[in-house]
């Protein structure tokens, strides 16, 4: 899967611009704050729907505009398909093949894109917050099911969280509502654990071969899933409602007198020990950079072993960011297998046959220079 040409409309500080790309290495250079970054955002918003870098989507209009328009043609095995995100004060409409998807989760996924940046550094190290987001946006790529799912946990917890407040200040005296939230969040909540230890476990068998790599075979990286609950090797999903159940009856006080939910995935996180020991806690900033890489990198595979093609890469500003060693053994997993964005304000000193052959486009002021 590759990108083939990108249109922008009033996109941050592009008022217009056309670009054709190769199924290669596409280097964009330019200063800081020219605006290579934004175009880096624009492939990941065309594909995912939002950015990584804001919640707030008025920020990617341009200051001037009442909307923003990003389009795209997307290569893919049976053939090119048109996409169009367009973003507005009102919201976003999608459009598949010039078709408009009534739903977003119906949209994301048709491009598959991997974006490392230098925040994605802390992925090891930063909150559970950051681990679960990284979790959510990876497995919704791949599953519209668990995107879906998701959405309608999210919207019962604040339900359940807004009754048990309820409780709390005794607004509300009746239990009964309680126990059907509490029923229906289970049902969803169940759903979207076992989803993320499937995919914990195929990122982990991805992940481990790239870190042994990068390490020279000195270091062995292991993935585990945190949850409240007791799961096994194999989880089984009426086990997890089981086990839910169980959880739920014995927080119920609790909860009520706290106000607010005390067990789901919301709550979960995500472990990376490696030789056994908690990197986040005890590893040297090196192995924390490699452990973020080799997830990264793992993405790679997952993601064509799940839709049987490889993903568009988006490096943000990282070479930077890593060592001549950890550089090259990026740029040598890459080529030639993966269309690769890569942003900086220099290629100087970085001598490796995949930028050598690689597409130049340099930015200024929201401007492509010839």
């Amino acid at each position: 899967m590759y990108i083939q040409n990108l249109t922008l409309s009033s996109y941050r500080n592009y008022e217009c611009l056309d670009l054709q790309f190769e199924d290669k290495v596409n280097i964009i250079i330019g200063e800081n704050a020219q605006g290579k970054t934004n175009l880096m955002e624009a492939i990941y918003v065309l594909a995912m729907a939002k950015s990584h870098r804001t919640s707030n989507d008025k920020e990617l209009i341009r200051w001037d505009a009442d909307y923003a328009k990003i389009e795209g043609r997307i290569m893919k095995k049976n053939g090119s398909v048109p996409i169009q995100l367009v973003i507005s004060k009102k919201g976003k409409k999608a459009k598949l093949n010039h078709i408009e998807q009534q739903k977003l989760s119906q949209y994301v996924g048709a491009v598959n894109t991997i974006m490392f940046a230098p925040e994605d550094l802390n992925l090891v190290k930063g909150s559970p917050q950051v681990r679960r987001r990284f979790l959510d946006m990876e497995i919704g790529q791949v599953s519209p099911v668990y995107l879906h799912d998701l959405s309608l946990y999210q919207k019962i917890l604040s339900q359940r969280n807004h009754f048990l407040k309820q409780l709390q200040t005794r607004k509300q005296t009746d239990h009964t509502m309680l126990d059907v939230l509490t029923e229906q969040l289970i049902e969803f909540a169940a759903k979207v654990v076992m989803k993320r230890l499937q995919f914990v476990d195929q990122l982990e068998k991805w992940a481990k071969p790239i870190h042994s790599g990068i390490s020279r075979g000195l270091e062995e990286l292991t993935l585990k899933y945190h949850t409240s609950l007791h799961v096994s090797e194999t989880p089984d999903l009426s086990k997890i409602i089981n086990s839910y159940q169980e959880s739920f009856s014995k927080l119920r006080d609790k909860e009520i007198d706290r106000g607010v939910s005390l067990s789901g995935p919301h709550r979960d996180d995500v472990s990376f020990y490696v030789n056994g020991r908690d990197v986040q806690t005890y590893g040297s900033q090196g192995q924390q950079r490699t452990t973020a890489l080799s997830l990264k990198l793992a993405e790679i595979d997952l993601i064509q072993e799940e839709i049987g093609e490889y993903p568009i890469l988006l490096l943000d500003d990282v070479l930077s960011e890593l060592d001549d060693y950890r550089q090259s053994h990026l740029l040598h997993t890459i080529q030639g297998r993966v269309q690769t964005f890569v942003t900086t304000t220099s290629i100087d000193g970085i001598d490796h046959k995949t930028l050598n052959e690689a597409g130049i486009f340099r930015v200024e002021n929201g401007t492509l220079l010839d």
